[in-house]
């Protein structure tokens, strides 16, 4: 392997705690000079508010060696303006701290494009039910869901993420979701445009089996899963990865196997 790809929540840290060993995992990569990069489906903070995240668990990264769902939605937004010299309505249902990644862009009634992000306790009946009104008022509006992660685990315990949400909407409104984040191929692909290597050079490093594991060996990455944040036991069960590792914190002793 040449590259590596590394989700955040659960893998590097767990909500506001730092996994034990995780710093100096990432601290060995960066002295190695080893491409990575950073891919999260977390929709509700910004990309600013992950970065600062990450530096107060003392790791330095660029803007660049981050991608998630709500920059690479704007970016996507962003071209199809252009490309139709016309500017998008969209609907966001995002949390309000995301909505920083989509300065600029005109919200309205007449939406070319509903976006589905983690709203967490903000979804209820009536919110879910105005996001499918939007798409049935609009056929031509795209349905773009900010990832597909069925859950994660919170302090509480495991939470209901974005892909439940966006699938409802796509069964509802009979719309195939345009998904920016994880298991999507066209965001892998992109993150190996970032690193500007080929999708066989790189590994993910995840724990969740099917977004993070089954996503990536779909597109020809080796899945690395990690027994940290949502894994559970009967993962092994679902797909077979072709690396498991206590946690990231392995990762240096476990290089030259992957």
């Amino acid at each position: 392997m040449k590259g590596v790809l590394i989700d955040l929540d659960g893998v590097v840290y767990q909500n506001d705690t730092l996994i034990p060993g995780a710093d100096r995992a990432i601290n060995w990569l960066q002295q190695q000079a080893i491409p990575h990069l950073f891919l999260t489906n977390t929709t509700s903070q910004p990309k600013s508010a992950l970065l600062a995240k990450l530096a107060r668990f003392g790791i330095q990264v660029p803007a660049d060696a981050l991608l998630t769902p709500p920059s690479a939605a704007a970016a996507y937004l962003r071209e199809k303006s252009a490309r139709e010299q016309s500017p998008l309505e969209v609907a966001l249902f995002v949390p309000p701290v995301t909505r920083e990644d989509f300065a600029g862009m005109e919200e309205g009634e007449r939406v070319q494009a509903v976006v589905v992000g983690d709203l967490a306790e903000g979804w209820d009946f009536v919110t879910l039910n105005r996001a499918f009104n939007l798409l049935i008022a609009n056929p031509q509006a795209e349905l773009i869901a900010l990832g597909m992660t069925r859950y994660w685990r919170s302090g509480g315990g495991l939470q209901l993420d974005v892909g439940a949400f966006a699938s409802a909407l796509a069964y509802a409104a009979e719309k195939q979701p345009i998904v920016m984040g994880k298991p999507s191929m066209a965001f892998f692909q992109q993150a190996a445009a970032s690193l500007v290597l080929p999708l066989t050079e790189l590994c993910m490093i995840g724990d969740d089996i099917k977004t993070d594991v089954l996503g990536a060996q779909a597109c020809g990455i080796k899945g690395v899963l990690v027994k940290t944040g949502k894994y559970r036991s009967n993962d092994l069960q679902t797909g077979k990865p072709d690396r498991v590792l206590e946690s990231l914190a392995d990762l240096p002793q476990q290089w030259q196997l992957l």
